[in-house]
């Protein structure tokens, strides 16, 4: 099955009305859809390079506003929201997370662990059902969402249309590891500047 949305994804970006396709990928895999929108992005930016800041907007727009559908799943349909957390194998940590969140200190490491979902290839739409399901203030989601979101997807499209074809070579070997590591860089930047 996997294959096969990788597959109509691919196809959706080689269509006329990509555009369109790729909001509605960038929407619905931030709350349920198991395909991110790089798969999309890369082969769309290739191909029409004069648009690779507009194919950046739609997605960091797009994959922000299904997080936040994420995020009221999580926090009005609690059954829902559950169930996706069960099937990722989260559910067991969501209680610690929500009694963490009551000191500051869980409040920053969620802080951290929400970048890092929305920057890196761990499963966005989990945090954004969790963020909802603990009761996280929304427009800190809000603007984390939109700084991790729309740095990951500025990076792809640039280097896609900075390097084509090399830059897809080298996302599929070794794209999921230098995001991960790229990621937890900033963040561990981040808590620096915020410690100093």
């Amino acid at each position: 099955m996997f294959n096969t949305l990788y597959k109509k994804c691919l196809d959706l970006a080689a269509h006329k009305s990509s555009k369109y396709y790729l909001a509605i990928v960038s929407f619905i895999e931030s709350s349920f859809f198991p395909i991110p929108p790089d798969v999309m992005v890369i082969p769309m930016v290739i191909s029409k390079k004069d648009d690779f800041l507009k194919i950046f907007l739609i997605t960091t727009i797009f994959s922000v506003l299904g997080g936040i559908l994420g995020y009221f799943i999580g926090a009005f349909f609690f059954d829902i929201g559950m169930q996706v957390m069960t099937f990722y194998g989260y559910q067991d940590r969501l209680i610690s997370l929500k009694n963490n969140l009551i000191n500051s200190e869980g409040f920053y490491a969620w802080l951290s662990i929400l970048f890092l979902a929305g920057f890196t290839p761990l499963p966005y739409k989990v945090f954004t059902i969790a963020s909802g399901l603990i009761g996280f203030n929304i427009l800190i989601f809000i603007v984390i969402s939109l700084i991790s979101r729309g740095l990951r997807f500025f990076i792809v499209s640039y280097l896609s249309y900075k390097f084509g074809n090399l830059f897809t070579e080298f996302m599929d070997k070794h794209g999921s590891k230098w995001f991960t590591i790229i990621g937890i860089l900033i963040a561990i930047i981040g808590v620096i500047i915020y410690l100093i």
